[in-house]
């Protein structure tokens, strides 16, 4: 959580953006199997946002890591639920094999409560999915690392992934949640019933199930020409 707090930082000094009210840190510990509600600022913050909304105008929640803020504000405040839409980027999909992804492996526990509350939710998977969103060095060099001190920085961590560039690219995984909230053509999406996350980590089916919006399709041109255009536009 650290890490990602002073990664967020960065990335705002370098945009001209206090982070005052405006960034706030997250747990420090899972979910996990016993289902522990974790106290953390974000998580006071998110319920805060969430009781200022109503079911007819609520609050699009973006999830890019692992669930635990959002899913302790559910446990602690089970009245957001109708007040708020979860987009999570996590696991795998459906016909994936397994559903062992980063985001969602770390905390399985906060996962199965996400899934279980039956808060609104849509689900981006990675392996299937959000992996076609991929970009190469040469594009970034081009259309990202020239522009101020945001597209240095972005680029110099896209390259640092690897030391052998060669035929090599990248998955920018958290652009894709965005993406559906800009322009859901660029996440094309079905309902489906809310799947089950078993201890195992896979997927399971009950067709009772409260339905979620199930992105599988992503328009990585579509996605990465909006923020190209978007990065350029924004130097002086």
């Amino acid at each position: 959580m650290e890490l990602s707090y002073d990664e967020i930082l960065r990335l705002l000094e370098r945009l001209d953006r206090s982070p005052d009210d405006f960034v706030f840190k997250g747990v420090r510990a899972y979910v996990g199997k016993e289902k522990v509600v974790r106290e953390a600022p974000a998580v006071d913050d998110l319920i805060e946002r969430a009781r200022a909304r109503t079911p007819e105008d609520p609050l699009y929640v973006v999830a890019i890591a692992a669930i635990s803020n959002i899913a302790s504000a559910l446990l602690k405040a089970p009245d957001i639920i109708e007040r708020i839409v979860v987009v999570w980027l996590g696991g795998h999909a459906l016909e994936w094999p397994d559903t062992r992804e980063f985001n969602l492996r770390q905390d399985v526990g906060g996962a199965q409560v996400l899934f279980d509350s039956g808060v609104p939710l849509v689900l981006v998977p990675c392996m299937g999915v959000v992996s076609h969103l991929h970009a190469s060095v040469p594009e970034i060099e081009r259309y990202v690392e020239p522009h101020g001190a945001i597209g240095e920085f972005l680029a110099m961590r896209f390259k640092s992934y690897s030391d052998d560039h060669v035929g090599w690219t990248k998955e920018i995984w958290d652009m894709a949640p965005i993406g559906w909230l800009l322009d859901e053509s660029w996440a094309r999406s079905v309902i489906v019933p809310r799947p089950i996350l078993t201890d195992q980590v896979t997927w399971s089916v009950d067709r009772s199930r409260h339905p979620i919006r199930y992105v599988n399709w992503i328009d990585r041109d579509g996605i990465l020409r909006d923020f190209f255009a978007k990065l350029k536009a924004r130097q002086p």
